[in-house]
């Protein structure tokens, strides 16, 4: 987390503090930030509509979550921090059963080792 921490501009902040956002969550009980709702249950047809319906990104996050929109073929840009830190567990950052050809279209690196890759998924 810290590594991420220092890398999100301040204008990133702000657009996600505006945004609104549901959070899908079996156990939260209620929302941590304003302009939130809380689901409980993934659907895909409830998130393909939002994505029919709205101009802007939508942006996913969490891995559980990642993962059902990679499954359900929701996702069309990756956007991911690589640290260079190695714990040795965690969640892996695709999920089984799901098979992408993600296109690099911008890097950035960072003075500390951190490098930004954002793709684009096609199919």
């Amino acid at each position: 987390m810290t590594c991420r921490r220092h890398l999100i501009p301040r204008s990133w902040a702000r657009q996600g503090q505006a945004a609104e956002k549901i959070v899908y969550s079996r156990t939260l009980a209620e929302p941590r930030s304003l302009r939130t709702r809380i689901e409980r249950k993934f659907d895909p047809e409830v998130v393909r509509q939002l994505k029919a319906d709205v101009r802007h990104d939508i942006a996913v996050a969490g891995p559980e979550f990642a993962a059902e929109a990679l499954r359900a073929g929701l996702v069309d840009k990756l956007q991911m921090f690589v640290c260079p830190a190695v714990v040795g567990a965690g969640k892996r950052f695709f999920p089984d059963r799901v098979r992408l050809k993600p296109e690099l279209v911008d890097q950035h690196r960072f003075s500390n080792g951190v490098v930004f890759l954002r793709y684009v998924v096609r199919g």
